[in-house]
């Protein structure tokens, strides 16, 4: 008989420590238990489970037997003796087809026997045996077994409670602080799991400091040997749009949407919004009195630049916007997918942008491809003014050589 008092006071010390259910914890000690009891009865080929009294400490082992027929078992040939049944229904022959267990009457009972025991037996059904109940004191080494199946359950339900809370999650924004920095993979520490942030998804001249606590985009969670492996990122235009819905209310109750968005990051994000109420403008909502939203948002980038634009379904209009901060004089529709801007020869250099950029990334947010004129010219094809959307991701620029920076 254990101890129900010191158990009762044990499990839920682990509950509170390992955010884990009592039955969880108790689960794992009857496993334990078990275990100990297979090796110290030498019942190897058994199987036997034990259960546990929680009212008053007292413990019942017994062997549990399957129901099977010649369908899901097949019956030992000479030089079989039955052991390894469940590693044999892995197996497969030499044609490639996979290969019933082999019956063992110590996890097996054929259905006709099993019927004089029980009348109703199915296939697939499990049958109890009493067994030799064990005596008050296992013996040391059958204590230190239940020990080690006791940690060990404990690690396996941990970890599955830390996956099934950060996979709900997913496409969330984390805090974590930050344990190591190697080879440009930022190693962040988020509490009950581990986390890392890879060097292409890192903010491109972003420096990581050893203790600094940082937001990050969780994208996924993996699997490993030593729990979940939770994959980072700060350079994800989901983050972007997550820091506002942290820093803009309209955007978290969904009053104000952000249609889509694009980004160079560390260099520029351009986002579209559109209100669901009339009565709100989406671009002042995510602006805040005096900026004080997108610079909050802005703080947390590094100064990334951050063009916030009103999404139309006019799509001349909403080119136009994208262009931004460039006035364009005029759009032209020229195609599906395609058109035509004219702007000012003093706003030419900053619609193309450095590098093609602002342009690129106005091309990549309204799925078009862009041709950026000038006024006075328009005959004239400008060096990194075209720019063609090959995918969701991907842009085919006419020249690399783009206008100068704003």
């Amino acid at each position: 008989m254990l101890d129900i008092k010191t158990l009762h006071k044990a499990i839920e010390q682990l509950a509170a420590e390992k955010d884990m259910q009592a039955d969880q914890i108790i689960e794992a000690i009857e496993a334990a238990l078990a275990s100990a009891y297979k090796k110290e009865y030498n019942k190897r080929g058994e199987i036997i489970r034990c259960r546990l009294n929680n009212k008053d400490g007292t413990t019942v082992f017994y062997q549990v037997k399957t129901v099977t027929d010649l369908t899901t078992v097949r019956l030992p040939v000479e030089g079989e003796d039955g052991q390894n049944t469940h590693l044999e229904s892995l197996l497969a022959d030499s044609d490639g087809e996979s290969v019933l267990p082999l019956f063992s009457s110590e996890r097996h009972i054929m259905l006709e026997d099993a019927r004089q025991i029980k009348a109703d037996a199915m296939v697939g059904d499990e049958l109890v045996f009493d067994v030799e109940q064990p005596s008050s004191d296992f013996g040391r080494i059958a204590a230190q077994t239940a020990k080690q199946v006791v940690l060990q359950k404990l690690r396996e339900i941990e970890k599955d409670s830390v996956k099934k809370e950060f996979e709900s999650k997913i496409g969330s924004l984390v805090n974590g602080v930050v344990q190591r920095v190697e080879r440009g993979n930022v190693f962040v520490d988020l509490g009950k799991a581990a986390g890392v942030m890879f060097y292409s998804e890192a903010i491109p001249g972003e420096h990581y400091r050893t203790g600094e606590r940082l937001k990050f985009f969780l994208i996924t969670v993996q699997e490993n040997m030593k729990g979940p492996n939770l994959i980072l990122s700060r350079s994800h235009p989901r983050f972007v749009a997550k820091l506002f819905e942290l820093e803009v209310p309209e955007v978290a109750d969904g009053v104000v949407q952000i249609k889509n968005i694009v980004r160079e990051a560390g260099s520029r994000t351009k986002v579209a919004v559109a209100s669901t109420v009339e009565s709100v403008d989406p671009v002042g909502a995510c602006v805040g009195q005096r900026g004080s939203r997108v610079m909050a948002v802005n703080s947390e980038l590094g100064n990334e630049k951050i063009d916030i634009i009103d999404w139309s379904e006019d799509a001349e209009k909403f080119i136009a916007a994208a262009l931004s901060p460039a006035q364009a004089t005029s759009v032209e529709v020229t195609g599906p997918r395609e058109a035509r801007v004219l702007v000012p020869d003093d706003q030419l250099s900053l619609a193309i942008g450095k590098g093609g950029q602002n342009v690129r990334l106005a091309a990549k947010l309204t799925h078009f491809k862009i041709d950026v004129r000038s006024q006075a010219n328009p005959e004239k094809v400008q060096e990194g003014g075209i720019v063609e959307v090959v995918s969701d991701d991907t842009v085919q620029e006419a020249s690399k050589e783009g206008g100068e920076n704003e």
